[in-house]
């Protein structure tokens, strides 16, 4: 049976900007393989496969090389691709069970929001090779769940890096948050989010990250309500809010291609859980 198959721009307001994500509407649970090929196929940052069940949308996330645990762009693409499918009604929650638990998306005009769980650093020693990998010092070095969270001095600094991608990746995380204060007025922050070790060497915008950044720079400018900017070649807006042990991200979505998956899964399956 064919699979109805989304490339959606997220964290974008016009196409070809943002974070593409692939999103892929099961009718039955696949094996974990056949949804690893179809991800490599796709050859995007990530692909999210989705299965309804009775609460909601069981939801996985793959990138060319392997599942991921959390994933911002890819969730928002999913929730805007039932929204314009009609799946969900205008206004009704999307509720995905993920790895890392229920996260819910909720429409607000044309922006998104979701739901996601806050994942704050604690500082740490710098990798011994991490300077020399992104080409730059550091003035902090901490560590998430997930990731090393970078800041360096300026901007200027952040924009210009040009990482060693191949020690950025014998770096022990899933990636590299870089971030820096900002002169521009209309945001609060900016940076790059770099993950060679995921098949990722930079990530255009990244949801998941700034459940890292928000808890950040909450503490660094003393306020919970943030625009954010990621400075990749294609660049992307996000609306942060710090809720407690929650972050919401808001972002918009556009559809930019709309197909059929036709390969046949191999007769192993496994669960979608």
């Amino acid at each position: 049976m064919p699979h109805p198959l989304f490339q959606v721009d997220a964290f974008a307001s016009e196409p070809f900007t943002g974070n593409p994500a692939g999103v892929c509407l099961l009718s039955e649970a696949q094996s974990d393989r056949w949804m690893q090929q179809v991800a490599g196929e796709m050859n995007l940052s990530e692909t999210a496969f989705l299965l309804e069940n009775g609460d909601g949308y069981n939801l996985r996330w793959f990138t060319p090389e392997l599942e991921v645990d959390l994933c911002g762009h890819a969730t928002l693409a999913s929730a805007h691709a039932l929204w314009e499918l009609g799946r969900l009604e205008p206004g009704a929650e999307a509720r995905f069970h993920t790895r890392s638990g229920l996260l819910t998306a909720t429409q607000d005009g044309t922006w998104i929001e979701l739901d996601f769980p806050a994942l704050p650093a604690e500082a740490t020693a710098p990798p011994p090779s991490l300077a020399q990998a992104l080409g730059a010092t550091p003035t902090y070095v901490g560590k998430s769940k997930f990731d090393l969270l970078v800041e360096v001095e300026s901007e200027e600094i952040l924009r210009g890096l040009q990482p060693d991608f191949a020690r950025l990746a014998t770096i022990p995380a899933r990636g590299c948050i870089v971030t820096s204060p900002t002169s521009d007025a209309g945001f609060d922050f900016v940076s790059r989010y770099f993950a060679p070790a995921a098949g990722i060497n930079e990530d255009p915008v990244t949801g998941s990250a700034h459940c890292c950044l928000a808890p950040y720079w909450e503490k660094r400018l003393g306020k919970s309500v943030f625009m954010a900017y990621q400075a990749s070649a294609r660049g992307g807006v996000l609306k942060v809010r710090r809720d407690g042990d929650r972050v919401i991200l808001g972002g918009q979505a556009v559809t930019v291609l709309r197909a059929e998956l036709l390969a046949d899964a191999p007769l192993t399956v496994g669960n979608l859980r």
